[in-house]
């Protein structure tokens, strides 16, 4: 039984080291700049590894000099390596930090000491990347929307300087709060005056429910759809300019206009065949519908 735990232990090992390959410059002593063969060796490199991903980039002294010193140098030959690197081919933003220095054994041969080791993955195990570092991926936690507390109702000035009180349909804001992208809700109650896109004075608490979950939801964005009914064609294109004329009045009450769009349907998506065969079917066809993007 430990024979075989070793051999995995061992297996695993060896799978790590062949995934994450290595490569070596050498520096003349005291220098962080390259000379012209060890460059064109790093050139080649580059010219033929277009597709790997650095990893680390680790420096190395050898012994002469102090460690402040030594310090110093050794990062200047990671610092110069980079460079050479930088925008040729893909490197980890913290290259620097993940060190693979315990695999370097100091040489009797000072002058094998003195070299920046890369350690980069092929393209083909770029998918196993953070296993093959041994990085542990935390779960992402997903929590749960906090829906927001809509008031009941809701008072408006009218542009006559009076005011009005509007009942809101909570159910339907917190519905449309929490809906997904792709998901579309009917804007129930919402009527248009008699073919205008003029909104009628009863569809207002609609408006300003929609309006109300824009605002308490930043993150929203929305297309408006319009639909008609009754007709063979929508020659005036009254379901796009209804559907723009919500737009509108959510881009006048602060709105960004990058969250909302709009798009009129006519008469190519009907609930009912046209011609309807009662006012419900009408109604039913003669819609708009908010259609989440993103949520």
């Amino acid at each position: 039984m430990k024979n075989t735990v070793l051999y995995i232990v061992f297996l695993f090992f060896s799978l790590v080291a062949q995934a994450q390959e290595e490569f070596s410059v050498y520096f003349d002593s005291n220098k962080y700049e390259l000379k012209k063969q060890e460059n064109e060796k790093l050139q080649n490199f580059i010219n033929t590894n277009k597709e790997v991903k650095i990893v680390a980039i680790n420096g190395y002294t050898d012994e002469d000099g102090t460690s402040g010193f030594n310090d110093t140098l050794a990062q200047k030959r990671v610092s110069f390596i980079y460079e050479a690197i930088k925008g040729k081919l893909k490197i980890r933003d913290d290259f620097k930090t993940r060190s693979f220095g315990e695999r370097h054994k100091h040489s009797k041969i000072k002058s094998e000491n003195r070299k920046v080791v890369i350690y980069f993955l092929q393209a083909k195990d770029l998918p196993r990347e953070n296993e093959i570092l041994g990085i542990k991926e935390e779960p992402i936690v997903k929590r749960p929307k906090e829906m927001p507390k809509y008031p009941q109702k809701m008072t408006i000035q009218n542009p006559n300087g009076t005011s009005s009180e509007l009942v809101f349909d909570v159910a339907f804001m917190e519905k449309l709060t929490v809906a997904k992208p792709g998901e579309k809700l009917k804007l129930e109650n919402l009527n248009f005056q008699l073919n205008t896109f003029a909104i009628t004075n009863d569809s207002r608490p609609k408006m300003y429910e929609l309006l109300e979950v824009m605002k308490r939801n930043p993150q929203m964005k929305i297309q408006i759809q319009g639909h008609i009914c009754c007709m063979q064609s929508d020659k005036q294109d009254l379901s796009t300019k209804r559907a723009k004329a919500i737009a509108r009045f959510l881009e006048i009450n602060e709105i960004d206009k990058d969250r909302v769009t709009y798009k009129g349907f006519g008469v190519t998506e009907p609930l009912f065949a046209i011609p309807e065969k009662s006012e419900e079917e009408r109604a039913a066809n003669r819609r708009v519908e908010i259609e989440i993007i993103e949520n």
